[in-house]
């Protein structure tokens, strides 16, 4: 059975008079991609986008003109071109935060056996724009570009928490909207993860979104003017059980954020250097 996807959502009426119609609907298409994907057809761009069938066409032949798309005629499909690999990879290489979070994430990694990974709001989901795992056969399998729901895991609450009230409202609001055959689910999952960082600065997921997986998650909003994100650390059951969370990863990963937020002012630089030679040699092209 062929995987049901919601439209993308478009922009509303005030946004559609401040922006330019043709750009909005490109990025439409290029949005539609997932990490999974390898190609995609017109077919699968139009469910996905909701677009007519001719705006997809006429977009699709100006991204692949520019090389943000590639066409296969023999198979009739587009593939993400090098001019959108290359922004992607522009926009994570240049960020301060990802190149001095990513030796801490990978000590972390190393030191817990669980995978330590930093993500930000798309729309309704969380993506990942770092990750980092341990040395061990089983981990979770997710790398940058991984979505996740935002309402049922601890890097989406987390981040929720952390969000001014305004813009918070507006996405629990646009959730309620989107997924009304949920709406207490939804409302449940948000309140608990606000109380829960309220009191304790942190927030939990057991199982909430796999049933194996268990994890904690902590926003980080850096000083230096980048956006929020959130980082997480955890992985299934068996190498993150509910008190190991609590009573290892929740401190580890506080002591992290401490440490990043300082190399972030310059109140104690951080010794990546020291800390790549540190680490397995398996991993450190990843910290390169």
């Amino acid at each position: 059975m062929r995987k049901r996807f919601k439209p993308i959502t478009a922009p509303t009426e005030k946004d559609v008079g401040q922006h330019a119609s043709a750009l909005v609907r490109g990025l439409q298409i290029l949005r539609a991609f997932t990490p999974a994907d390898a190609s995609l057809g017109n077919q699968e761009l139009i469910d996905r986008t909701g677009l007519p069938k001719a705006t997809v066409s006429r977009l699709t032949y100006t991204l692949v003109s520019l090389d943000y798309l590639i066409y296969d005629p023999a198979l009739g499909r587009y593939s993400i071109g090098p001019a959108t690999i290359s922004l992607g990879y522009s926009g994570l290489s240049t960020s301060a935060v990802i190149y001095m979070a990513k030796p801490l994430m990978q000590a972390l990694a190393f030191e817990t056996g669980v995978a330590v990974a930093m993500g930000t709001r798309d729309g309704l989901e969380m993506v990942y724009i770092a990750n980092c795992r341990p040395e061990t056969p089983v981990t979770l399998r997710l790398n940058v570009g991984s979505r996740l729901p935002i309402w049922k895991t601890s890097m989406g609450l987390a981040y929720i928490a952390a969000m001014e009230e305004p813009i918070r409202e507006a996405v629990i609001q646009r959730l309620l909207t989107t997924y009304p055959d949920i709406r207490d689910e939804i409302r449940c999952a948000i309140d608990h993860g606000l109380e829960s960082y309220a009191r304790d600065g942190f927030v939990t997921s057991f199982g909430d979104w796999y049933s194996y997986i268990n994890a904690v998650g902590m926003p980080f909003r850096p000083t230096d003017g980048s956006q929020l994100v959130a980082i997480t650390c955890g992985g299934i059951k068996d190498l993150a059980p509910v008190e190991e969370c609590l009573s290892n990863f929740v401190p580890k990963l506080r002591k992290l954020l401490e440490e990043l937020q300082d190399g972030l002012t310059g109140a104690s630089p951080l010794n990546l250097q020291h800390q790549i030679a540190a680490t397995p040699q398996s991993a450190r092209v990843e910290l390169g």
